[in-house]
């Protein structure tokens, strides 16, 4: 992690070690006032002198934290063992601290130094200086997983991201392929004037479609008009075999959902039911709520036998699939398949959002 770089982490750490090592110091200061209290020193009076000797050894402390702050990449018992060789380097500069302060405050009296006293000082001030490297390495600990868990949390949503927008733009071409043939079939018709006004439809429809973020979501009125514009081009192929329903009360059309989440489904329905038979075929899109919950309904015809999954199908489900469990993870679902011999329904259950 680089503590000393630029960026708001790095801001927030100096903010941190700062308010640490005021508390520290603070700490230190009541705790040892109240014992030498208890021992019967003068808490007042002997209060600057306590100050001087804390605000000179908040120096040494600031140059163990510059230390460990270079060596993040050391392994937890080599950092450890440096807290304790930093701890007792800095011992005798402390101890040497305290006895240049005392002999500042009992100035002009005379000072015998007292070797048995520097020992035991030496203990409590090594002690201290310890506990503030261990104190600092947590806290870069606890810096480092959280830069960390947002490296990751990065990671993860770009990963997503990614994902959203590979399955989003396999629509396009799989779209794009479907209607080529469409318009292929009108002009070996030789309906060359529909296939004009289907060619045209297209490009408004491809300018909407990419124009849409793939990550966004869009409100299910702009869902529903996007198919819609997309059954007015393949409506120009079917003419009178097709037709649209839309089952979507008022009240749901500011639900928000994944953009062109419908689009796979619908193109499925016009290929395995209106491409699949020669009658009449209604394609109807529904929209429910219920218990927080919206649910979406591509309801099409299809031929009566046989009740399973027309072949080819697999690779828009899936899509669909795919989607939602990248853009709801465990609180989307999706079913599809037959509801009655001729009948086939697709179901997509998601979170309601309103925009």
């Amino acid at each position: 992690m680089e503590i000393d770089g630029p960026g708001d982490s790095s801001r927030e750490f100096r903010r941190a070690a700062l308010g640490l090592g005021l508390v520290y110091w603070a700490g230190v200061f009541v705790s040892s006032s109240f014992l030498w209290g208890l021992a019967g020193t003068d808490p007042i009076t002997s209060a600057p002198g306590k100050l001087a000797y804390m605000a000179l050894c908040s120096g040494v402390t600031t140059v163990i934290a510059l230390v460990l702050m270079r060596v993040t990449t050391l392994s937890f018992p080599a950092k450890a063992a440096l807290c304790f060789v930093l701890a007792h380097l800095a011992g005798p500069v402390g101890v040497a601290i305290n006895f240049g302060i005392y002999v500042v405050c009992v100035w002009p009296q005379p000072v015998v130094f007292d070797l048995h006293a520097a020992a035991l000082d030496m203990v409590d001030t090594t002690a201290g200086f310890f506990g503030w490297a261990c104190l600092f390495m947590a806290l870069l600990y606890s810096f480092e997983v959280r830069d960390r868990e947002r490296r990751l949390a990065a990671v993860r949503e770009e990963a997503l991201a990614a994902q959203m927008r590979a399955l989003r733009y396999q629509v396009n071409p799989h779209f794009l392929f479907n209607t080529l043939n469409s318009i292929a079939g009108l002009v070996e018709e030789g309906a060359a004037e529909r296939a004009g006004r289907m060619v045209m439809s297209l490009s408004t429809f491809l300018r909407t479609t990419l124009a849409v973020d793939p990550f966004d979501d869009v409100p299910l009125a702009d869902e529903i008009a996007l198919q819609a514009g997309y059954l007015a081009i393949e409506r120009e192929r079917f003419s009178d075999r097709l037709r649209l329903g839309v089952d979507a009360p008022p009240d749901l059309m500011d639900a928000l959902v994944p953009s062109l989440i419908l689009q796979p489904l619908v193109e499925n329905a016009v290929k395995h039911g209106v491409g699949a038979t020669a009658g009449s075929v209604e394609i109807a899109l529904a929209a429910r709520r219920s218990a927080g919950r919206l649910q979406l309904i591509v309801e099409n015809d299809m031929p009566a036998a046989p009740c399973d999954a027309p072949p080819g199908i697999g690779l828009g489900l899936r899509n669909v699939a795919d989607r939602l469990a990248a853009r709801f993870p465990g609180d989307a679902a999706f079913s599809a398949g037959p509801v009655a011999p001729g009948r086939w329904r697709a179901v997509v259950d998601l979170p309601w959002r309103a925009a």
